[in-house]
């Protein structure tokens, strides 16, 4: 009798070397990461979902309009767009670092536990207020990796073959954990890199290197616009 936690555990560890092992994942997903610092576990879990979805969506063309839609033909033109997109991200990227935009900086002093100094970098406004939060720009950043989570999702017959293993389990019990632990490892697997990823750029913003940051958020541009040119070139 097959262990109750097998088709579960299966099913995670399947997901999380799926995400990793995919350069692309990780290259769509750092430079947004890099821009929400704190905020970046966001990001992974808007594309982790958006992954989900586009897998499900290839899924289910397959298996009913096999004969009817060429799904090879949808899953190709969608490895190509993902090319595409990444170079775009990565330009996005070095844009940001490269952009020219006046910009004062403030000391704070939080005490409300350990006492803390560190600046804020502000641009110049025809208004008096300053935003230390920009919400707009997350919820756009959020969409964005949602976005290209499903277009992930999309791109390729190979993501329908993880779910083969479902076949061969006798149980309906068993199916639906190999299923619900495929899902879970990849939000937990997308999640967990933005965070780090995020928490290290949050660091180096506020340790007063600037170098150090605009490095980081450089080698994030380069690895979207090495791989984006990869998928171009490759598919």
């Amino acid at each position: 009798m097959m262990d109750a936690t097998f088709p579960l555990t299966a099913g995670l560890i399947a997901s999380v070397l799926h995400v990793i092992a995919g350069p692309d994942h990780l290259a769509a997903v750092a430079p947004f990461a890099i821009e929400s610092k704190r905020k970046a576990w966001k990001i992974g879990l808007f594309w982790g979902i958006g992954h989900l979805l586009g897998m499900i969506a290839i899924g289910l063309l397959f298996s009913i309009f096999k004969e009817i839609i060429p799904v090879d033909e949808i899953s190709k033109y969608s490895e190509q767009l993902v090319g595409f997109v990444l170079l775009g991200i990565g330009c996005w990227a070095l844009y940001r670092i490269f952009k020219k935009r006046k910009k004062h900086k403030h000391l704070h002093l939080h005490t409300e536990h350990n006492p803390v100094l560190h600046t804020h970098e502000h641009q110049h406004a025809h208004d008096s207020s300053h935003h230390h939060v920009h919400s707009d720009k997350l919820k756009q950043n959020n969409f964005a990796s949602f976005s290209i989570g499903i277009l992930h999702g999309l791109a390729g017959i190979s993501h329908f073959l993880l779910f083969l293993p479902v076949l061969g389990f006798e149980t309906q019990t068993d199916s639906i954990a190999y299923i619900i632990g495929f899902a879970a490892g990849i939000l937990v697997a997308m999640i967990t890199f933005a965070f780090v990823i995020g928490k290290v750029s949050s660091m180096a913003k506020n340790g007063y290197s600037d170098m150090f940051f605009n490095g980081i958020r450089m080698a994030g541009g380069l690895f979207a616009i090495i791989i984006g040119v990869y998928w171009i070139f490759s598919t």
